[in-house]
């Protein structure tokens, strides 16, 4: 039956498009690990190097605004290969990953506002925007939020929780395709409702901002910054690894089965509800954790990062990149996110018109992504 099973394929599918499966079983050559273990190596190093040992004089001296967006990118491109494990491998188009980002970012923004202490604008032990709309105490899901292993634990679960309830009841009802798309759409849009109104105890619109410190160590020192950078650099390449890990194990290969023809291995003798879930709910999980790095270096989260847009944007990130493929979602979020950078600075307006004609090209003659480029250069 494991013959059976294994053999219903692994061509990776676009509409109407097989993609090159191939990548399942050379995930990746041992010359590219050692590429993405140099450069991890060297980014780890040579970044904070740069940034503070460098004089700022020096052409080669890093800024504390590159280093930001370098954490701030990494972060992103996390988000990228979650979507990747449940798009890319399992099927699952996901339109609500923005959600689970937010939540891990939300968790450990409160604990960055209880961090504040008596130094906001109030002078009170409460947040800031507490004060301002006359809030007398914490509320309770706000216990113990001033402690970090709580709020860092809670970055992980909040998400993982809310995306094994929701799916335990999605992927038992055999909610899939599109269907499945736009619920999850409409779960992160109303939890952008839910969190911009005050009375949630979230911020309201203003979300958390103001931060000063994280563990003691202020917010503002280039030092932290860097740490923080690594941080999120080291959480990207134990991901990458991990998830390489399990689409080669026998798990993977199920649930590219899964992906490519459900039907058939319910008839099989599997049940592809624990797998789906099992995965879904460990996206979530990395999205959380992600989501929990970038606060702290952006300094505001705010519901805005629950938008539908941001959600369909990580899709595109897995797109561009090459979906089914880990790498190429983190090289795909890199890229959209260096040229949105210096896009939105050089030509304000132009950004979502290069975003628009960029998805067209990468749908219409580069179905394997920006990584396909390089595997049919290589051939």
């Amino acid at each position: 039956m494991s013959r059976r099973l294994f053999s219903l394929g692994a061509d990776l599918s676009w509409p109407g498009r097989p993609l090159d499966g191939r990548g399942l079983r050379t995930l990746y050559p041992r010359r590219t690990w050692a590429i993405l273990l140099g450069g991890y190596a060297a980014l780890a190093i040579l970044v904070p190097l740069l940034n503070l040992a460098v004089p700022a004089s020096s052409a080669f001296h890093l800024s504390d605004h590159a280093v930001a967006l370098g954490g701030k990118v990494l972060c992103y491109a996390t988000v990228a290969l979650a979507m990747d494990l449940v798009w890319g491998y399992a099927g699952i188009l996901s339109l609500g990953h923005g959600l689970f980002f937010a939540l891990g970012g939300y968790a450990m923004g409160m604990y960055l506002m209880r961090a504040i202490g008596t130094d906001g604008v109030y002078g009170s032990t409460l947040p800031d925007f507490m004060v301002f709309l006359d809030w007398k105490q914490l509320p309770w899901y706000w216990a113990g939020s001033d402690r970090f292993l709580q709020q860092a634990a809670l970055a992980v679960l909040a998400p993982a929780l809310l995306a094994f309830v929701f799916g335990w009841f999605a992927f038992r009802s055999r909610i899939r395709g599109v269907y499945f798309s736009i619920i999850t759409q409409a779960l992160t849009f109303a939890f952008m409702l839910l969190f911009f109104r005050n009375q949630t105890g979230f911020g309201g619109n203003n979300g958390f901002t103001d931060f000063k410190r994280i563990l003691g160590f202020p917010l503002a020192s280039p030092r932290t910054r860097a740490a923080l950078f690594a941080l999120s650099l080291t959480l990207l390449f134990a991901a990458l690894v991990g998830c390489r890990m399990l689409v080669r194990s026998k798990f993977g290969r199920v649930l590219t089965a899964i992906r490519d023809a459900e039907d058939r291995v319910r008839f099989c003798g599997y049940d592809p509800v624990g797998f789906k879930l099992f995965v879904w709910t460990l996206s979530a999980a990395i999205c959380g954790m992600a989501g929990a790095l970038y606060v702290p270096q952006v300094g505001i989260i705010n519901p805005s990062e629950m938008s539908p847009a941001n959600s369909v944007e990580i899709a595109i990130w897995v797109a561009v990149g090459g979906r089914g493929t880990l790498l190429g979602p983190v090289l795909g979020a890199a890229l959209i996110n260096g040229a949105k950078s210096w896009l939105t600075v050089a030509a304000p307006e132009a950004w979502l018109f290069a975003l628009g004609l960029l998805f067209i090209v990468v749908t219409r003659w580069l179905p394997n992504g920006v990584l396909g480029l390089f595997r049919r250069e290589a051939k």
